[in-house]
């Protein structure tokens, strides 16, 4: 696992650190052109392996859990249209005959038997599915936290001295690449050295839990983000020092290094709740719905970036009907600062209502262990 993401992680570093520096200062045609190429020969490789590929044949039996439920839904439906006026009517007659197990079951069919075996697997998958719910619901606060770093932040970057000696200036997309080089540095540490060390102190063959790892990527987020805060609050006070609150396109005298915190502690949350709800939803769904469970963790950083844009968009309205935004084109005078500690904030209370969720969670193997205390 650690080598798979190390790898991942690797491309991703070489894409945000080249790819940045081209568009800013040689052209985005360019930019964009060198990635079209890669992906035109990673395709032709692809392509080229087809033949060695192995296919599976579907017997029909194996459906998704949304059309078994559609169809169990439609099943139902036609059953209750069919019932007579007489049955229908009276009402403690169809009672006992829906409950009494026993001389139902001696009526049906093979067929039918089978319709409601079916039935009863359909319930328990749905229920399991269910189940993770409250854990998926409250890992959105740390997806909208974690829209910032590729969006706010790179904003934040754009207004700051961003040379690194007399010629080279850095591109302030160019620093997302600190969270992949924390990644790549921190997963072999964590899956060589804090993990012996505890599963000495633990006894659980992971070192931690899944949703312990998850919850200490919550709390590295939370500090992350206090920490753009004060970095933010640093900032506006430097631009209002030096006269610059009305000129937003000269940079800030204050180094683009004192945004790096930043991002290295986005990089390790990460490494603990990105890898630790890939584990958590594949493990922990129904076995013959192992592809929802990645869907599961998809969706938590789709939703929260739709989350977050709602809440950029809400809260500039708001603001800019009192005066000014926190969003303002000129961030010298607008207030990520505020914004930021309002994530934080969330982030804190996403927090207590996952750690509540977690320690009453009950894994679906018995290998696990079944809290996060």
């Amino acid at each position: 696992m650690a080598a798979f993401y190390t790898s991942l992680y690797l491309v991703a570093l070489a894409q945000g650190g080249h790819k940045p520096y081209i568009q800013d200062n040689i052209g985005w045609g360019l930019g964009f052109g060198i990635p079209c190429v890669v992906m035109a020969c990673a395709l032709a490789v692809f392509l080229l392996g087809t033949r060695t590929y192995r296919y599976y044949v579907s017997d029909g039996k194996q459906r998704s859990l949304f059309a078994r439920t559609g169809e169990a839904f439609a099943t139902w439906r036609t059953k209750r249209r069919k019932l007579s006026p007489l049955a229908a009517s009276d009402s403690h007659e169809a009672h006992r005959a829906a409950t009494s197990v026993p001389e139902y079951s001696a009526q049906v069919d093979e067929e039918e038997q089978g319709v409601v075996i079916s039935n009863a697997d359909l319930i328990e998958e749905v229920k399991g599915v269910l189940r993770l719910f409250p854990i998926w619901a409250t890992c959105l606060i740390y997806a909208v936290a974690f829209s910032q770093s590729s969006t706010f932040f790179t904003k934040q970057a754009a207004t700051l001295d961003r040379h690194v000696g007399k010629r080279v200036q850095v591109p302030p997309a160019a620093l997302q690449s600190f969270i992949s080089i924390t990644i790549v540095l921190f997963m072999p540490i964590y899956d060589r050295a804090i993990v012996p060390l505890a599963r000495r102190c633990t006894g659980v063959s992971s070192g931690i839990t899944m949703l312990q790892r998850i919850g200490v990527g919550m709390v590295l987020s939370l500090v992350s983000m206090v920490v753009a805060a004060l970095v933010e609050t640093r900032r506006l006070r430097i631009a209002a020092d030096a006269g610059l609150a009305d000129l937003p396109k000269v940079p800030v005298p204050m180094s683009l290094w004192w945004m790096v915190p930043q991002y290295v502690l986005f990089g390790a949350a990460d490494v603990f709740t990105m890898v630790g709800l890939q584990e958590f939803f594949y493990d922990q769904v129904p076995d013959k719905l192992r592809s929802i469970g990645l869907a599961l963790y998809l969706s938590i950083f789709g939703i929260g970036s739709f989350i977050s844009s709602g809440l950029v968009s809400g809260i500039d309205k708001w603001t800019s009907e009192r005066g000014q935004s926190w969003f303002s084109n000129n961030l010298n005078r607008g207030h990520l600062d505020y914004f930021y500690w309002l994530i934080a904030a969330l982030s804190a209370l996403e927090l207590v209502v996952y750690v509540f969720f977690a320690v009453t969670f009950k894994y679906k193997k018995k290998a696990a262990s079944a809290t996060v205390g």
